[in-house]
Parts: structure tokens; sequence; C-alpha cells
């Protein structure tokens, strides 16, 4: 009882009851546009935080995440750029960065998250070009697919949603700040660069703490050296373009520092200080973005305000595919759509991506998608086992302090550094136990109300075992269909996706009545046709459960 009590007492959560009530409101109410949980339900106010000791990698080390005003939690995640469907390895960041949001909230933190949508960049252009369209019918399609992808995952929306394109006064304004400070100069006509002429830089000697993030040393850099990608390797680290001068056929603004567009790096410096203020609590994005992207934002930041941009800096590791990196030229690319369309569960690829904690390399393979999904149907096995069992009134001490140890081995092991791999195993050793107390007769009421209390804060981070797979495997294929991509479509999804849920708990009910006729030549066709249509039927002592495989 202790372990739980602490726990309470910092989070302003007084009970695992209270918790579970809460919860199940909150799962009633969609967010607008989605499917997600709203966990903005949590109406519990914490006295204290708890103690959440997460990487930081401006320090280098573990670090306390709280709220700098005592109240809320300001975070910024950098978001999506919009020039095609996003893949597996995006969506790890996305999901790793919703297992932080989740476990924030849970303890009763208030947040304020704000992430970017890049609508406008190199690669857009550039595919908008080639598909003859302008950049602003161009990116809505991604957009709204990658809202989608985000729904079909679980994954919380933002309280914030910034669109690049529509901050282009902010990122101005910015630009203007930072020529007054001397961070900033503009390329004239004629002078011999040969790129970015009338195009706006940030002058790196400017800002002597460049690298602190990365741990870049800057020694030997050339001053006034420029590049003009928005992507680049250290080696490569020049002045980089805050406000990129006009080529012919480009999306531009006509604005006080001249006609042209943002470069990349300037657009979360601009939002992100616009929504959050000067200096907030954390900044969070893929590991691949601390250099350039996030160095660069920092340069930018601070050498108008003077203040740490972020105090805390949260940085996803990198997946392979089988070992590999994905690309597609290995043959190991996916998006979540195509492993979707092979008739994997969206839960089961949402658990696959978390399972790994954050700041280790995630190896995605089949086998452990396959892992995951074996995972969620034992959770969901048990979770309607012990809901649908006949219990008498009462509490038993083994059984308590069964669901204690493992709610303590929970928190523990997601306050120290988010370790999602540590948070699973106290779960499903109580889900052991539970089952061997179930099969000899011991379990009270009481037990299944504890038990159920501490899978639901399992639940409201890892977001399994309320299953909602049946819509966005059904998306995913109507779309394919209707973007000319039904050759992708698994031939026993087309067949599984036939049957509706009542269609088939209608053949389910003609079996149940066939057996007690004992007519079981009839009951045998029934489980076979299902079969074939990949619903697998369970029989078990307190009744039929089925599902789609």
């Amino acid at each position: 009882m202790a372990a739980r009590d602490s726990f309470a007492r910092t989070s302003g959560l007084r009970t695992t009851e209270h918790l579970a009530g809460t919860i199940e409101k909150a799962q009633k109410r969609p967010e607008a546009g989605g499917n997600c949980w709203a966990l903005n339900d949590f109406h519990a106010v914490p006295d204290l935080f708890m103690t959440l000791r997460l990487y930081n990698t401006l320090s280098g080390q573990l670090d306390e995440l709280a709220p700098s005003d005592g109240n809320e939690l300001r975070m910024y995640a950098c978001g999506p750029t919009v020039y095609d469907y996003g893949h597996i390895g995006n969506f790890r960041t996305f999901l790793q960065v919703d297992v932080l949001r989740r476990f924030l909230r849970l303890a009763g933190m208030k947040i304020r998250h704000v992430m970017n949508i890049t609508d406008v960049d190199d690669k857009i252009i550039r595919n908008a070009a080639a598909a003859g369209v302008p950049i602003g019918e161009y990116t809505p399609l991604y957009e709204q697919a990658f809202l989608d992808d985000l729904d079909s995952l679980q994954i919380e929306r933002p309280e914030i949603l910034a669109r690049a394109t529509a901050h282009i006064p902010e990122m101005v304004d910015l630009v203007e700040r930072l020529s007054a400070a001397g961070a900033a100069y503009r390329t004239g006509d004629g002078d011999g660069a040969g790129i970015g002429t009338g195009s706006w830089y940030f002058r790196l000697k400017a800002f002597p703490e460049y690298g602190k993030l990365s741990k870049k040393d800057l020694e030997g850099i050339t001053d006034g050296a420029r590049v003009d990608v928005d992507e680049y390797e250290k080696d490569s680290a020049r002045d980089f373009a805050l406000w990129k001068a006009t080529k012919p056929g480009e999306t531009s603004w006509e604005t006080a520092i001249g006609t042209g567009r943002p470069g990349w790096h300037l657009e979360c410096s601009a939002m992100a200080m616009k929504y959050l203020g000067e200096s907030f609590d954390l900044h969070a994005g893929g590991e691949d973005l601390m250099f350039p992207h996030h160095e660069n934002e920092i340069a930018q930041s601070e050498s108008v305000t003077h203040k740490p941009l972020a105090r805390h800096w949260f940085h996803v590791r990198f997946l392979l595919v089988d070992g590999r990196k994905m690309s597609k030229s290995e043959g190991n690319f996916y998006t979540l759509r195509d492993l979707l369309l092979k008739g994997y569960k969206a839960s089961a690829i949402r658990l696959a991506l978390i399972s790994v904690p954050y700041r280790h390399q995630l190896n995605f393979t089949f086998e452990g998608l396959t892992e995951a999904t074996n995972a969620i149907d034992r959770l969901r096995t048990f979770v309607s086992r012990l809901k649908k069992a006949g219990l008498a009134e009462g509490t038993t001490e083994p059984l308590q302090s069964a669901a204690e140890k493992a709610e303590a081995g929970y928190f523990a092991a997601l306050e120290n550094d988010l370790n999602t791999a540590e948070a699973k195993a106290p779960i499903f050793d109580l889900i052991r136990t539970v089952n061997s107390a179930l099969d000899a007769g011991v379990v009270l009421a009481g037990d299944r109300d504890r038990v159920l209390a501490v899978l639901d804060q399992f639940d409201a981070v890892f977001a399994v075992i309320a299953d909602r797979d049946a819509e966005p495997t059904k998306s995913a294929v109507a779309w394919a269909q209707s973007q000319g991509f039904a050759e992708k479509i698994a031939p026993q999804l087309l067949v599984a996706q036939g049957l509706s849920d009542e269609e088939i708990d209608a053949l389910i009910a003609e079996r149940n009545l066939a057996r007690k006729q004992r007519n079981f030549k009839r009951s045998d066709e029934i489980r076979d046709e299902l079969a074939a249509k990949g619903i697998v039927i369970e029989d078990a002592k307190d009744g039929v459960r089925w599902k789609r495989k």
C-alpha cells in the first residue's frame, strides 16, 4: 500500500478507483476529428508532480522533468513535413512523444503541447512541382493522411497544431530581430556567391555557443561560408538560410524582408516562441533532427532572447528494419498503411514501436510485430475473462499485494526515463498470477476491481487493450481501393473485411444453437467458414469469444 499511497500523494490522484472512473469517462469522448482518448478529462490537479527523470540531450544526463512555472508543462514537438505518407520511423518518434505525454497526464500534469506542420520546404516544393500543382493543393492530402494515421495509432492530438504557412509574419519578425542583433545578413545582387542571392542567412560566428546540443566543434569554419539546403551533415555546417529568395515557379510571400519563403529551421523557432514563450520546458523530436535543425533553432532563438530556448531536449533513436537502415532501395520501407494492408493491426504496430525504450535503437521485424499481436491478444483475453467471471464479494491479501506490486513496478519503470520495456513486465506478471487464481477459483470481486484499475493505468499510456482496430484497417482498405493501390491489400484482409461484426455475431449465435441441438456438423461448418474468412473462434468457460486475425 505504501508505494501506491506515495504515488497518489505526488500525482494528486487519490485512489486507483478514482483513476479508473476518470479513464472510463475519457474513453467515451473522442478527440475532435479522431478516435484517440481525450485525457484532458483528467481533472486531478496535483499539489506535487511525481519525479520523472528523463534523459536531456543538452545536459547529457538524466534530469528531472517538471513545469518551470510549477503548473503547466510547455512542450514543443517537431511534427511532419507533409510531402508524402508517414513511415514507421516517423511514427516511432510521434509514438514515444505520445508515451511521454500520456504518462505526464496520468500523473495529473497539465500540458501545453505544440506540434508544427511543415507545409513548405525544399522537398514539398520539389514534389509539388513534379506533380504540377501549387503546394497549397499538394500538401492538404498528406496533412490529413498524417492526422488520420495519428488517430489510427491512438496518438493524442497536441493542444496546438501550427501550420508553417500560417505563421509567415512571425518568421519575418524573427529575421528582423536577428538582423538588428547582428546575427542575420542578406546577400546582395552580384555578390558572386552563386547561391541564395537576396536570401537571408544566420551568421554562425554571431552565436559562439553553436554546437552545444550536438556537441559540434566549429573551429575552422570560414566566416561567411553558406549552405542553402535545409538538410545537411555536420561537416557541412555553414551560415544557414533563414529566408530564401524566390526562384522561378516557387511559392513565395511578399514581406518587409523581401519576396521569398522561409527556411525550414526558421519555422519552428518562430512558432514555438509564439505559443510557448521565449523559453519553455521541453523540446522533442527524432535524433535525426538534433543537427542541423534543433541546433539551428537554438541559435536563432537564443540570439535574440538570450534565454535557453528549451530546458530539456528529448530525442528518439532511429529504428532499423531487419537490422538494416530503412530505405526504398533496400525494399524495407514501410508506411503505417503498408502494414495495415498486410493485415497487421494498428494496436500491434503501436505496441511494437513503443516496446523498446526511446533511447534504444529499435530493430523492427515482422516477428516482433507478431509478438506484439500475441501480447495484445493476451491482454484483451485476460480482461474479457476477468470482467465476465462471476465472483463473490470481498478481497484476498495475495491478489491485492500482487496488484500493488505490479502497480509500483509499472510506475517505477516509467518514472525512470520512460522505460517501456520494464513497465510491461510487472503487468504481464500480474496477468499470470491472476489467471492462475481464476483457474483455482480464488479471485473475489474486490480483487477483480483492483487488478482492472492497474490495467487501466497501464492502458492510459500504452493504449492497446481497448479494441479499436477495425476502423483503421477498414479505412486503409478503402484508401487503397480509392487510390489505385488495391494490389497492396492482403487477400485474407479483403475476405475478413467482407463480414461485419453483426454478421459474425449472427453466425456464432447460429453455431451456439447448433451445438445445443447437437448438430455438430453445422457447428463445425460455421467454425470453418469463419476461419476461412480470418475470424478465430475461442470456446471458453465463460462463453464464446471471436477475433479477426
